[in-house]
C-alpha cells in the first residue's frame, strides 16, 4: 500500500496553519473577546524570524513598501483593461459590504441603507484612485475579526487607520515575515463563525426558493470562487424572481362569514361567503406583456367556472400595467358584454387608473363602473338586486291589478 507524501515546505506549512488554528480556538475559548488575533500574528512573525521560515518555502507576506502613498493620477489607457475586472470587483465589493453590515448590524442600531453603502463605497474608491489604494468595501472576515476583539464603534475604524499607518511607517517590515498560513487561518476562524447553520434551517421551512439560493450562493462561492460563486447566485435569483413574476396568481374573493373582511378563497377558510352572481377576482403583481396571456388564462377559467352575471376586477394589488396587458383588458372587456356579462373595474392605483383613462376602456366603463374599492362593488352589487326586486314585484302587483 502507497502513502502520499507531502513535500517538506507543504508539510511545515501545514503544520503552522494548524497550530494557528488551534492557538486561535483556544484563546477564543478561554477568554473570548480577547486580542488573539494579534498575539497568533505576533507569534506567527516571531517564528518567521526565529526560524527563517521563508529560507525553508513558507510563503509569507512579502515586502510591504514603507512609506505613506503619494498622489498619482490614474492612466485613462488602462481603462479597457481594468474595466471588466472593475466591474466585477465593484459587484463582489458592494454585495459583500452589504452583506457584511446586516450580519453583524444589531437590532438597536440604524437601518443599513444600501444606497448610503454605494455612495461611501464608490466615493472612498474614487479618493483611493488617486493614492493607489486598494479597492474598498466592507468584509465580512475583517469585520469578524475587529468583532472578535470587542470592536464595536467607529473607534474601531479609526485605530485600524492607525495600525496601517504605523504599518507603512514603521513595521512593514516586520508584518512582511507573517506567515501566509497564519493569515489564511485568521480568516477561516473569524469567517466560518459567519455560518449559521440555523438560520438555513430557518429559511427552509419558510421559503424554499430562497434557501436554494442559499445553497446555490454556498456552493458556488466553494466551487468556483469568491466572485463567480456570487454571480452564480444573483443570476439564479434573478430567474426565480422572473419566474415569480411572470406567473402572477388571479385569486377569487370571499367575505369572512359575520365580518366585514375580505380575502381570497382558500380550503382553510370554507365558511367564507360570496355572492350569487357576483365574481370578485383579484391579480397580483405587474401586468405587463409577459404574464399577460397566463393571468387571461387562470380569469377566463374562473369565469367559465361560476358563471357570475357580474365581475368585480379588484385591481388594488397591481401596481403597473404595461399597453399589453391593458389591451387584454380591453378586448376581455369586450368579449364579456358579449356574453351579457358586465364587468367593474376596482381600487385602481393611481397610475394604473391614469392609464385606464387614457385607454378606450374609460368610455365603455364610463364613472359607474369604476368603483373605489370591492367593498363598494358588493354594495353596488347588493343594491341592484333589490332595486331589480323591487322593479319587478311592482310589475307584479301592476299585472294583478290590471292597471297599465
Amino acid at each position: 500500500m502507497s502513502c502520499v507524501h507531502l513535500p517538506e515546505t507543504s508539510l511545515l506549512t501545514l503544520i503552522i496553519a494548524i497550530v494557528a488554528l488551534v492557538a486561535l480556538l483556544a484563546l477564543e475559548r478561554i477568554r473570548p473577546h480577547s486580542p488573539a488575533p494579534l498575539l497568533v500574528v505576533a507569534a506567527g512573525i516571531a517564528a518567521s524570524w526565529f526560524f527563517g521560515l521563508n529560507a525553508l518555502g513558507v510563503a509569507t507576506v512579502g515586502v510591504i513598501p514603507q512609506s505613506l502613498p503619494s498622489i498619482t493620477l490614474p492612466s485613462l489607457d488602462l481603462v479597457n483593461q481594468l474595466l471588466p475586472g472593475a466591474l466585477g470587483i465593484a459587484l463582489m465589493s458592494f454585495t459583500e459590504t452589504i452583506a457584511a453590515g446586516r450580519s453583524f448590524a444589531k437590532q438597536t442600531d440604524p437601518p443599513i441603507k444600501p444606497n448610503r453603502e454605494l455612495v461611501a463605497t464608490g466615493a472612498a474608491n474614487f479618493l483611493g484612485a488617486f493614492f493607489g489604494a486598494m479597492p474598498a468595501g466592507g468584509g465580512t472576515s475583517q469585520t469578524g475579526v475587529v468583532r472578535a476583539v470587542g470592536g464595536r464603534t467607529q473607534k474601531a475604524s479609526l485605530v485600524t487607520a492607525a495600525a496601517a499607518a504605523a504599518t507603512m511607517l514603521v513595521v512593514a517590515p516586520l508584518l512582511g515575515l507573517l506567515p501566509q498560513a497564519v493569515l489564511a487561518a485568521i480568516v477561516i476562524v473569524y469567517s466560518v463563525s459567519l455560518i449559521d447553520p440555523a438560520e438555513f434551517v430557518s429559511i427552509r421551512k419558510i421559503r424554499t426558493m430562497e434557501f436554494t439560493w442559499a445553497l446555490a450562493a454556498f456552493a458556488g462561492v466553494l466551487v468556483f470562487g469568491t466572485l463567480p460563486g456570487i454571480v452564480v447566485a444573483i443570476v439564479l435569483s434573478l430567474v426565480g424572481l422572473s419566474s415569480q413574476v411572470t406567473n402572477s396568481k388571479v385569486y377569487v374573493i370571499g367575505r369572512k362569514r359575520g365580518e366585514d373582511v375580505l380575502r381570497p378563497l382558500s380550503a382553510d377558510h370554507p365558511d367564507d361567503e360570496t355572492f350569487d352572481g357576483l365574481l370578485i377576482l383579484r391579480p397580483e403583481g405587474r401586468l405587463f406583456f409577459a404574464n399577460a396571456q397566463q393571468v387571461g388564462d387562470q380569469m377566463r377559467a374562473l369565469i367559465a367556472e361560476h358563471q357570475p352575471r357580474v365581475i368585480a376586477l379588484d385591481m388594488s394589488r397591481v401596481p403597473d400595467i404595461e399597453y399589453s396587458a391593458l389591451q387584454m383588458l380591453v378586448e376581455g372587456e369586450r368579449r364579456m358584454t358579449e356574453q351579457d356579462v358586465t364587468t367593474w373595474l376596482v381600487a385602481l392605483n393611481p397610475g394604473v387608473l391614469a392609464c385606464i383613462r387614457s385607454s378606450p376602456l374609460a368610455d365603455r366603463l364610463g364613472r359607474d363602473r369604476l368603483l373605489f374599492n370591492a367593498r363598494a362593488a358588493i354594495r353596488k352589487y347588493q343594491d341592484s338586486i333589490v332595486s331589480t326586486e323591487n322593479t319587478r314585484k311592482q310589475q307584479s302587483d301592476q299585472d294583478q291589478s290590471g292597471i297599465p
